[in-house]
């Protein structure tokens, strides 16, 4: 009985593991089919910054598998001659970069001092610091101008990232403690014991234990400082605006200068991608351990 019975259920487990593998494929491809539709825009994107703007005029950007002799980099050298689009990447990276650096470590400091240290006011002050989340940009516009202009800080690369640093404290300091409370307590106690202060305990054990969501909140933060276009359009002056204000007055200014606007907008895109993939792996290992916790 019992031997019929397990061949009874090997014959039943047989279509079952042809459906799951079936299934299985199904869903590879499926995920395979969505993520080249989702890459369709950024290929499309690139090659029409390589196609001649009397070509992106006349026909999509699709005609190059049938006419590849379309394909140019004349774009890219006229992208490199404006002024304007230059300088405004290095402007984006003299905003991105003290922005995402500044969240970081005071996100971190302050993420652990909630954590692990006492002091007065500690929950009430990080029930404060949850709050904040839920303030919206936009309401802090108009009154943060007026007071960067009283300071002087209006229309200054300085304004700009004070803006990214302070509206991105409030997520950073959120994530970051949450998970440095994971971490043992034993072996913050040990490191202790062995004589290790506050300080060095915090860039000796705690740094490199949060280093996975340390990498997923600097990619995080790089990605919205570096596609801001509302903070920048506001309080950064025409000599300090970013790729995406310059891209915008390109537009206004030009209207049809597509051969100038596509490569700018892709070079644009490419950078943030760069950063992505280059931490990816830490990236993964951070959300992977929040899920877990």
């Amino acid at each position: 009985m019992t031997t019929s019975g397990s061949a009874v259920k090997a014959k039943r487990s047989l279509p079952a593991r042809i459906a799951a593998g079936a299934g299985g494929g199904a869903l590879r491809v499926f995920l395979v089919l969505v993520g080249l539709f989702w890459l369709m825009p950024t290929f499309g994107l690139l090659i029409s910054s390589l196609r001649d703007s009397s070509d992106i005029a006349a026909s999509g950007w699709w005609r190059v598998f049938t006419a590849p002799a379309e394909l140019t980099g004349e774009n890219y050298s006229r992208l490199l001659e404006n002024e304007a689009v230059t300088s405004s990447l290095w402007a984006s990276v003299a905003i991105t970069v003290p922005a995402t650096v500044l969240v970081v470590v005071i996100g971190a400091l302050a993420g652990y001092a909630f954590a692990w240290l006492d002091f007065p006011g500690r929950d009430w002050w990080f029930m404060l610091v949850v709050g904040l989340l839920v303030v919206p940009v936009q309401v802090a516009l108009v009154p943060v101008s007026r007071l960067f202009g009283e300071i002087g800080l209006f229309e200054t690369t300085l304004g700009v990232i004070l803006f990214h640093v302070a509206f991105g404290l409030p997520f950073a300091i959120f994530l970051l403690r949450n998970f440095f409370a994971e971490i043992p307590r034993e072996l913050l106690e040990a490191a202790r014991l062995d004589g290790a202060g506050e300080l060095r305990l915090f860039a000796r054990v705690v740094m490199p234990l949060g280093a996975p969501a340390i990498a997923s909140l600097g990619i995080f933060q790089f990605l919205w400082v570096w596609n801001d276009m509302l903070v920048a359009l506001i309080f950064a002056d025409s000599e300090s605006a970013p790729i995406t204000v310059a891209l915008q007055r390109q537009v206004r200014q030009f209207g049809n200068n597509i051969d100038v606007l596509a490569p700018g907008a892709f070079l644009s895109m490419v950078i943030p991608l760069a950063v992505f993939f280059a931490f990816q792996k830490q990236f993964v290992s951070g959300v992977m351990a929040g899920a877990v916790k």
